[in-house]
């Protein structure tokens, strides 16, 4: 193993807790990350470039003699970037994490995803795929299912393109919206709508170097902006690792059942996969024997946001050594060490969000840091030097303990310290964890 100057591809919280982790790396000698925020700063350096500019990339990877390239969002991998650098001479040396376009489909297309799904056997909900000339025998289907309803759109649509409505009529007008007026843009062009299955999410998060594979750290995150999962979707309001419910016997039905079938489906379609998959799992309650059993809602190609600031300060192995493991196809030789403690991680919001929402509001944070961690969202530098507010979802804290209840109250203090005008956050992360260990 080399020391390498590694880049990180970003702007999240979910890259500002890889970048905490990949910097305390013996192997990393110089962390940049393109664009990153606010924080990213104090582990590596900032490099102002789009995550889509891939020629921009590639040459400042080859003038910073860069070894690894990090792909923290979905839009450069289902954009191809994998591939870009697999066929460029110059570039091919250097080490990708992130599967090529192919496998990135598990992700851009929610059609594929579930077909792939089906030929592999591995257990989801029912489901059909329209376009807008198949809007009648849509409707049709719509009728053949019980309530409530899920909407998906196909593409990318920032977490934000999948609806679940009460009413029939409610899910043909938003369907029509979606399929006739582009309610998501492109994304919607084709929808798929799914049976509900009725149980309580988590996520499952994978490593693979497209043969062999790790499970990382499982967690739960809290989608609506609202207390008591209420209000609109955002994209992630806190999240809590390791989830109660998911035990030995919950997790070894998730590594049977999907995660090797997810492996071999890749390897049987011949699709170059060496980075991460997040497993979107709701756990239903088996009608026979009352136990849980898992069910897959959704495939991403890359570590989740905000269930990372919750996942990655639970590793306590060297993740350069890991990822360095992946690239070169020997995953099953590195090392994964968890730490056993509770990770909670409480997200701060501008005002508004998750529609229209302010940016530019000075961040205090006296004494903040006492007690866990702060990863940084949607943060920039101003001119004056001082830390604004520069996205909807701002700034998160993770606190780790001995248990749930410990971990939550130190994130809470923490969160108290931390101030900007407008600031928001749910209170109720983790309580319904909290709620089900009472019920054992």
């Amino acid at each position: 193993n080399i020391v390498m100057n590694i880049l990180l591809l970003g702007s999240g919280g979910r890259e500002h807790a890889m970048a905490y982790k990949l910097s305390q790396s013996e192997l990393c000698d110089q962390l940049y990350i393109a664009p990153g925020n606010g924080g990213t700063n104090e582990c590596g350096v900032n490099v102002n470039l789009k995550v889509s500019d891939f020629a921009g990339i590639a040459d400042f990877a080859l003038s910073h003699n860069v070894k690894l390239l990090v792909v923290g969002p979905e839009a450069p991998l289902v954009g191809g970037i994998a591939d870009y650098f697999a066929s460029r001479a110059d570039l091919c040396e250097i080490a990708v994490i992130g599967p090529s376009k192919d496998g990135a489909m598990l992700e851009g297309s929610k059609d594929y995803a579930k077909a792939f799904m089906l030929e592999n056997k591995i257990p989801t909900a029912r489901y059909r795929t329209f376009s807008a000339g198949e809007l009648d025998e849509a409707y049709l289907f719509l009728d053949s299912l019980q309530s409530p309803y899920v909407l998906k759109a196909d593409g990318l649509a920032a977490g934000k393109g999948v609806l679940i409505l009460d009413d029939v009529d409610d899910a043909k007008r938003e369907l029509r919206a979606m399929l006739l007026d582009a309610k998501f843009g492109d994304a919607s062009a084709k929808v798929v709508i799914e049976e509900y299955l009725s149980g309580i999410e988590m996520s499952a998060f994978v490593l693979t170097d497209g043969h062999s594979y790790v499970m990382l750290p499982e967690a739960k995150d809290y989608k609506r902006i609202g207390e008591g999962d209420t209000g609109l979707n955002t994209g992630g309001m806190g999240s809590v690792s390791p989830v109660c419910f998911a035990d030995d016997v919950f997790m070894e039905k998730v590594r049977t059942r999907i995660v090797k079938p997810t492996i071999q489906g890749l390897r049987h379609r011949k699709i170059k996969y060496c980075g991460f998959i997040f497993i979107g799992l709701m756990a239903v309650k088996n009608a026979v024997d009352g136990s849980l059993d898992p069910y897959v809602i959704e495939y991403n190609v890359r570590m989740g946001d905000p269930e990372s600031e919750s996942v990655f300060p639970r590793i306590k192995s060297d993740l350069v050594s890991l990822l360095c493991h992946a690239a070169e196809g020997t995953l099953d030789r590195g090392s994964l060490i968890i730490d056993s403690r509770t990770a909670a991680c409480v997200m701060m919001v501008a005002s508004g969000y998750p529609e229209s929402y302010r940016k530019g509001d000075v961040i205090s944070m006296a004494n903040a840091r006492q007690g866990g961690l702060i990863f940084h969202a949607g943060t920039a530098l101003s001119k004056e030097g001082n830390l604004v507010t520069a996205g909807g979802r701002v700034m998160c804290v993770t606190a780790l303990d001995n248990s749930l209840p410990e971990a939550l109250n130190k994130a809470y203090q923490m969160v108290d310290k931390i101030s900007w005008d407008g600031k928001y956050q749910r209170r109720d992360i983790g309580q319904d964890l909290l709620r089900m260990q009472l019920d054992k």
